[in-house]
Parts: structure tokens; sequence; C-alpha cells
């Protein structure tokens, strides 16, 4: 039985394995320029985040209908769940697929309708995050956010990503200041690639709750001690790193640093189907690449809950908590 654990870092869209891509885009008749899936994971090779995104946004064409988008979350529940993931808090990207014709409820609808049976059909609690891409207009955020305005009672939080270099956190002020008023939790990708000043302009301008990758933060002395005063969590995703070329190899991995520098770090996929592995192999690879010993690994999963959203089932946070410190390696 793996270490329980909850993810806090994962995109939904990330979760297409090319098996079902293949599968959808014969559902909806549309051509993928690939002849099979083999082909298609060959494709899975980036040079940074910019090379990953168009794929992504690419492969993202073959979801159209409610079905699908519950297709996709479901077989990423099984997966997680198999990895010992036991609450899931999960962003999806609205403005890629109104983009394309998609209409905000058919997402909202379509994931939920595994979202809501996860529990019963997994064990697995669920959280749902709508994210804005921060290379689109600060405009087009704020019409999303409106748009949703029918589903708020399915989403939890906002959350920004996309291209991060070129789009600072100020860009968006008044969609969080908006999403606050409307009582949604905050989070942003800040320092995957942009600067550590990122992470505090999140901090400050968005008032984010948690700081997605912020691994640049190890740039900056006061930055990381002001993190571990305010004990905000930071969302790591090691294996995505590497395939974005983030870090150079595993081993070079600042992880173990971070924790020492008491830091509250979380162990996440990001995009699982293109980064080479879901939660638990996460897990696996940063244990085995950095010698992680079992009490780290133990404060890692701990850490997952004490970040997550779950302030409104505090009885459900406690029983996932001791889940953990029960658990024999």
């Amino acid at each position: 039985m793996p270490l329980p654990k909850a993810e806090l870092h994962l995109h939904i869209e990330g979760t297409l394995e090319p098996e079902l891509a293949f599968e959808l885009a014969a559902r909806n008749g549309v051509d993928l320029p690939y002849a099979d899936t083999d082909e298609l994971r060959e494709a899975y090779r980036f040079q940074d985040l910019q090379s990953f995104l168009n794929l992504y946004y690419e492969l993202m064409t073959v979801l159209r209908t409610e079905q699908d988008f519950a297709d996709l979350a479901d077989a990423y529940l099984a997966r997680a769940a198999a990895q010992g993931v036991r609450h899931a808090e999960i962003f999806f990207d609205p403005q890629a697929h109104l983009a394309r014709g998609v209409e905000l409820g058919t997402v909202v609808e379509g994931l939920w309708r595994a979202l809501g049976g996860s529990e019963a059909a997994h064990g697995v609690s669920t959280r749902l995050i709508m994210c804005f891409l921060r290379d689109e207009p600060a405009e087009s955020a704020m019409q999303t956010l409106e748009a949703a305005r029918p589903y708020l009672d399915r989403i939890t939080g906002v959350g920004l990503d996309s291209a991060e270099v070129g789009h600072p956190p100020a860009k968006f002020r008044e969609v969080y200041r908006a999403a606050a008023a409307l009582g949604l939790r905050r989070v942003a990708h800040a320092g995957e690639e942009g600067p550590p000043e990122y992470i505090t302009e999140a901090l400050d301008v968005l008032g984010v709750e948690r700081v997605d990758h912020g691994l640049r933060c190890v740039e900056d002395p006061a930055l990381v001690e002001r993190l571990v005063r305010e004990r905000v969590p930071l969302t790591l995703c090691p294996l995505s790193n590497v395939r974005l070329r983030t870090v150079d190899t595993l081993a070079d991995h600042p992880l173990p640093a971070m924790l020492d520098a008491g830091l509250l770090c979380t162990v996440n996929s990001d995009d699982p189907a293109y980064f080479g592995g879901y939660a638990g192999d996460n897990f696996d690879a940063v244990r085995t690449a950095l010698g992680l010993p079992e009490d780290r690994l133990r404060e890692l999963a701990r850490n997952s809950f004490l970040a997550s959203f779950l302030d409104d089932d505090e009885e459900r946070r406690a029983r996932y908590l001791a889940e953990v410190e029960a658990y024999e390696f």
C-alpha cells in the first residue's frame, strides 16, 4: 500500500494519456497528426515550458463533450488512488476550452461527473481550482471569472498557469481581488521559469495562500525566510522540473535543502501524462534520486494535507494525517 498523500498541483488536461487521446479523437472525429500512440509519446520530449505547452494545447482539441471531461478525470482519479492519493485539488484551464468553442458548463459539469462520485468510486476526496492563462489578457481572465459564477458551488479556488516569463502576477491584480470577494481560495504558479520576484508579487499583490512550483525562491534567502515564517506551502513537481529542464537531473533538485531550510514543501505530478509519472511516481523518484529517508517522505505527505484546502472539513484532514502517521514503510 502506498504512502497516503494529497495532490495539490495537477492539471487535469495534463493527465491525457496517448491512448485516451486517440480514443477521444476517434469518438469526436478529430485527426491527430501522429500515426499512433508510440509516435505521440515520442513527441513528449520537451526543450522548455513553451515546447510542452504547444503540444498540451494541440492535444486538448480532442476534449469536446461532458463525457470526454468525465472520462479524463475518472482515468486520473483511478491512477492517483492506486498511488496513494487520498485527496486531489485539481486545476483546469477554462480559457483554453472556451477558445475552442467548448462552453464552461460542458467542462465543469463533465469534470464533476467524475469528481462528484470520486469518493465512492476511488476513495479520493476532491477540490476543483479554475486556472487563468497568464499569457492571455487579464480582461479575458475577468470574463472567465464572471462566466464561472453559476458553478462556484463546484469551484474552490483560482490559479494562474501557462507561460510564466514576461507575465508577472501583478497583471492579474483585479481578477484576484474579485476572486477573493467571491470567497475563492487563491494560488498561482510562480518561480518556475520566472524570477523569485514573481513569488513575492504573487504573495503581496494577488494574496495567494499557496505557491505552485516556487522552486526559484532558493535564489533569495530573505524570501525563503519569509516563506518559512509565514508557512506558505510550495507545490513542487520534481519530474516536471527535469522534463522541462528547470533542473538538469533529479539528483540536482533542491528539495532536500528546501526541507532543511524549513520550507513547507509538497510533491506533486503537474502534468503526469507528459512528464513521466503520477504523484506516487514522483515520491518514488525523489526517494531514490535524493536518498530521502522515511521521516522526510512522511513529512512531505503530512505537508500535503496541511497545505490542502480542507479548512471546511478539519475532521477529514485529521483522519488523513492520522493515516500518514500510522503508515508503515
